[in-house]
């Protein structure tokens, strides 16, 4: 399915696959480094690596855990408070916005980051990105496939993309924040799409006949221009 996505968009980043787990999972080793960000990890894994991290592997990143639901320290505690009164005072954010990001229900136990390729189990999370009319192909192949939604574009925090896709069950596109694109060095010309991955059969089905469709639109409209 990943080879078949990559093919039908050319996309030059791979698809990750983000699992959670309650145990720490077999045959798979945890990550040697805590990165500055969780989304950071999704850069390592779409550049090939398969790994795990606990909650402790997150708390360099106190935006990350608030939407994660991972309970930090007190001196992480104090960075995540120090970073939202920054943001606000900045106008970046308002505080009354803070309790309406996405937020995972469940405490954060253990989370396997892969290649798409390479998942051994169902993801909770496919994560894509690329340009705009890639993602243009994506959405339209999600409605076709029945897990579209409406006002499925998101902003600021990039993370909050997870918990939003595991709540609603359906893709969401977000357009990245700025931390997002200095930890994991994004395209200006990029942002993401992810979707849950039980329904990956279904989405990449509808793509075949997007992609397809879309091609010969791009005829017939072409067509169409140079009569008009």
């Amino acid at each position: 399915m990943s080879e078949q996505i990559q093919q039908l968009l050319n996309l030059e980043i791979a698809p990750v696959a983000l699992t959670f787990h309650d145990a720490k999972p077999e045959g798979v080793s945890r990550i040697e480094k805590a990165e500055a960000s969780g989304c950071t990890y999704w850069r390592r894994a779409a550049a090939g690596k398969t790994f795990y991290t606990e909650a402790a592997d997150h708390y360099n990143c106190p935006i990350g855990c608030y939407t994660h639901n991972i309970e930090l320290p007190d001196a992480q505690m104090e960075e995540l408070e120090n970073t939202l009164g920054l943001m606000a005072e900045l106008g970046y954010i308002a505080m009354e916005e803070v309790p309406g990001i996405p937020r995972q229900e469940k405490s954060f136990k253990n989370a396997v980051y892969s290649p798409l390729a390479d998942a051994t189990d169902t993801p909770n999370v496919v994560i894509i990105s690329g340009t705009p009319r890639q993602m243009m192909l994506l959405m339209e192949a999600a409605t076709a496939a029945g897990i579209g939604s409406e006002n499925s574009v998101m902003g600021r925090p990039t993370c909050a993309v997870v918990p939003a896709v595991i709540q609603g069950g359906r893709s969401v596109s977000s357009l990245g924040c700025i931390g997002n694109r200095v930890y994991t060095a994004l395209s200006d010309d990029d942002f993401y799409f992810a979707f849950p991955g039980e329904h990956i059969n279904a989405l990449v089905e509808k793509l075949e006949t997007i992609v397809n469709a879309n091609q010969a639109l791009a005829e017939y409209h072409q067509q169409r221009q140079t009569e008009i």
